[in-house]
């Protein structure tokens, strides 16, 4: 069974860091795609940052490049979204998710195989 755990929300005040974790199991991550996604109530599920498999190709909202660094570490199953300089807009639940596609594909189409619980992240003064 895959499963994907999400960790690393929480609250932080503007211009913060927080660093999202992704720990695949039931799959071998190195044949995927990963990413983050969010979404807040109302409004429509955003790609955030995916990685493609070797890690050469990512792919970022305009809304965070230059603040966000996704990376991953294949031999432990995991991938990290490292978040800088938060700002309130960033306040979303944020889910992981994988796929066996471009990291074109999977976040800007959103086309996902399995997804993560999800973690909150909340930016506020």
């Amino acid at each position: 069974q895959v499963q994907l755990v999400d960790s690393g929300g929480g609250s932080v005040q503007p211009g913060g860091s927080l660093r999202l974790s992704c720990v695949a199991s039931g799959l071998t991550l190195e044949y995927y795609a990963i990413g983050w996604f969010r979404q807040t109530p109302g409004k429509k599920r955003e790609g955030v940052s995916c990685i493609s498999v070797s890690g050469e190709d990512t792919f970022y909202a305009d809304s965070v490049k230059g603040r966000f660094t996704i990376t991953r570490d294949n031999a432990k199953n995991t991938a990290y979204l490292q978040m800088n300089s938060l700002k309130p807009d960033d306040s979303a639940f944020y889910y992981c998710a994988v796929r066996r596609t471009t990291v074109q594909a999977m976040c800007a189409h959103g086309n996902v195989d399995h997804w993560g619980q999800g973690s909150q992240v909340t930016v506020s003064s």
